[in-house]
């Protein structure tokens, strides 16, 4: 079958349309693999601290009412700046859930990335997934489900508090990647 030159010219630019294509995204897919690498570098070379080897402190009972109440046992872990090793959090780990106050100075808006795209989606998502998975085949109830709460003052976020994180595993995670996110939040709202 012979084509006209019309043909040919069009057949040889969707051709060479199809080239850039595969061009532009070799290019993204290059920059995805560099950035997963420098993610990967960064979760290695940071400090984790095993949940085992936190020091627990039993903090006193109090009478507010005739009844006592016992205060959670609590212990406050930094969570400090990736750059420059400033706090810009704390993190208090109870048997129940792990709370995530950040500091009064730093203000972040809820909205801003990689927040609700990388740590609540990707790494709560995530676990979520996992434990919604587990209750399905009946190895832990649906009210044990990883979950979660933002406390905010306006759109600012002040507290982040996860509940039945379950496994001490989960808390390194957890503080980590709260780390990071905050760190490329602060970042992004310089830009």
């Amino acid at each position: 079958m012979k084509f006209s030159e019309e043909q040919v010219k069009e057949i040889v630019a969707l051709k060479e349309s199809l080239v850039e294509q595969i061009d532009k995204h070799q290019e993204s897919i290059e920059m995805l693999e560099k950035n997963i690498t420098v993610l990967d570098l960064f979760l290695k070379d940071s400090s984790f601290t095993k949940a085992s080897q936190l020091e627990m402190k039993k903090e006193p009972e109090i009478h507010t009412k005739p009844e006592i109440i016992e205060k959670p046992v609590k212990n406050s872990i930094p969570i400090k700046r990736v750059n420059d090793g400033k706090i810009i959090a704390n993190a208090y780990v109870t048997p129940e859930q792990l709370s995530i106050v950040l500091d009064n100075e730093i203000m972040i808006n809820a909205d801003t990335p990689p927040f609700k795209s990388f740590f609540l989606d990707r790494i709560i998502g995530e676990m979520k997934k996992k434990d919604f998975q587990e209750a399905e085949n009946g190895k832990i109830q649906k009210e044990s489900i990883i979950d979660y709460i933002i406390n905010k003052n306006g759109s600012d976020i002040r507290e982040i508090i996860i509940k039945n994180y379950r496994q001490k595993e989960r808390v390194n995670e957890l503080i980590n990647t709260a780390g990071w996110s905050l760190t490329r939040m602060l970042e992004n709202i310089k830009k």
